[in-house]
């Protein structure tokens, strides 16, 4: 768990959420799976040539997805947007404040299963120049 609060957006009721909803981190193949099993991930329509994507599927455990969503949107309030290194300050600045934070929450929920089955802790990125 202290692990898992080591990423932004995390925190201890997030991270106790997981070890318990989520039964076995290696049932999944990938992170992509793993965050498509929490919610997170767009619906696909697809037919013939045109795909379309859609909103998020809301599948999967809604009580994790709500504390993943919640942990995000308290990181994109808080990020400043003239902070031109930032992932999140660049997200903030294109996209509606949910939109940012489902995008966030999605990238919380793939560095979870990363961490989960690799082993290690969050390391920020480093800046761009």
């Amino acid at each position: 768990m202290r692990r898992l609060m080591t990423i932004p957006g995390v925190g201890p009721m997030t991270a106790t959420a997981i070890k318990a909803f989520v039964p076995d981190i290696g049932v999944f193949k990938s992170a992509r799976h793993f965050a498509s099993w929490t919610g997170l991930t767009p619906k696909s329509f697809s037919s013939g040539e045109s795909i379309t994507i859609g909103g998020i599927t809301k599948m999967g455990n809604a009580d994790l997805r709500s504390l993943l969503v919640t942990g995000a949107m308290s990181v994109i309030r808080n990020t400043k947007t003239d902070d031109n290194k930032s992932w999140t300050a660049s997200l903030k600045r294109r996209r509606p404040f949910k939109v940012a934070a489902i995008a966030l929450a999605n990238k919380n929920a793939r560095t979870i299963w990363a961490i989960l089955t690799k082993g290690g802790s969050y390391e920020t990125a480093p800046t761009r120049a």
